[in-house]
């Protein structure tokens, strides 16, 4: 069997310190034991964190082929019906939104909710995760409504679980860049600069960790708050991503 805690302890490790090139080598080699071992259960979440990898990267095609190798693994094990097989079809919709085929990623996030609302109580972020997944899809497709509830749903959850400032943070950019899809900047002002200051409060949380995760949050951001010309708050998280890295994450 695949020593699964010692595997992620090491991959939580590559990505505090942003070496994707590491967590690559890192997964492919233990992708290919738990292929060797017939260790199923291991392979799909080996292959979660694989596609999740290369999505961060922008490695479409990559991404896309591990999301159906997983997909398949997941039917071999036969967990239907499960949380299990639920984080899998995020994990594989996400990625699918991520590189253009929405329309494949919309029944597979529709099939993860109705697992996850079953089987998940209303303050788990993985939930909230899937409302923030499900909102881009539908953005992506224009159904602006839709995208605007589900962001909606994932605040509602998220503001539940402690520690979830900077993943609150991402939520609320996320909704201002919806906002002006959906309404255009001129009508859709003074809510979108209340999601900035709002995610900026977030990210400025007193006593919030500023590990690796922190960091990957910073980088996510920065690029909305410059497109909306808080040019300085940009610069900073930037500044403030790199410093965490140049620092092993810490």
């Amino acid at each position: 069997m695949i020593p699964m805690d010692r595997v992620m302890e090491r991959l939580d490790r590559y990505f505090e310190s942003n070496d994707t090139a590491g967590a690559k080598r890192h997964l492919e080699y233990w992708i290919a034991e738990a292929k060797q071992t017939g260790d199923t259960r291991s392979l799909i979440t080996l292959y979660n964190e694989k596609m999740g990898l290369h999505r961060r990267c922008g490695e479409g095609d990559d991404a896309i082929a591990c999301a159906k190798a997983a997909l398949a693994a997941a039917e071999r094990e036969g967990i239907s019906g499960t949380v299990s097989e639920g984080t899998v079809m995020i994990n594989c919709a996400t990625v699918y939104t991520a590189f253009g085929k929405v329309d494949d990623a919309l029944p597979l996030f529709a099939k993860a909710a109705d697992i996850y609302e079953s089987n998940l109580g209303g303050a788990d972020p993985r939930l909230g995760s899937l409302y923030n997944n499900m909102a881009t899809a539908f953005a992506d497709a224009k159904e602006y409504v839709r995208a605007e509830e589900a962001y909606e749903r994932a605040l509602a959850v998220m503001k539940k679980v402690p520690g979830a400032e900077p993943e609150l943070a991402v939520t609320k950019l996320n909704l201002a860049n919806l906002l002006e899809a959906a309404y255009g900047m001129a009508d859709a002002c003074e809510r979108i600069d209340q999601c900035l200051t709002e995610a900026h409060d977030l990210l400025e949380t007193e006593g919030l960790a500023h590990g690796g995760h922190y960091a990957f949050v910073c980088d996510k951001c920065a690029p909305v708050f410059s497109y909306y010309g808080w040019f300085r708050y940009a610069e900073e998280l930037s500044k403030r991503a790199a410093d965490i890295y140049a620092n092993g994450g810490k």
